[in-house]
């Protein structure tokens, strides 16, 4: 979650609200609010390749 956070954005913090209530009641959020796996991004990813060139 930490990576998810460091740039806060009105979206970011909204997504965070609503995660935290969703939380709080033990809900699911609503199908149509979830991320399809084509629209998803793989943010870390380019940070893991940089850090094994690094270590090899």
């Amino acid at each position: 979650m930490r990576d998810d956070t460091l740039y806060e954005n009105g979206d970011m913090k909204e997504a965070l609200r609503r995660a935290l209530d969703l939380a709080k009641t033990q809900q699911i959020s609503p199908k149509e609010l979830w991320t399809k796996y084509e629209m998803d991004t793989f943010y870390i990813l380019p940070e893991l390749k940089e850090w094994a060139k690094k270590s090899s």
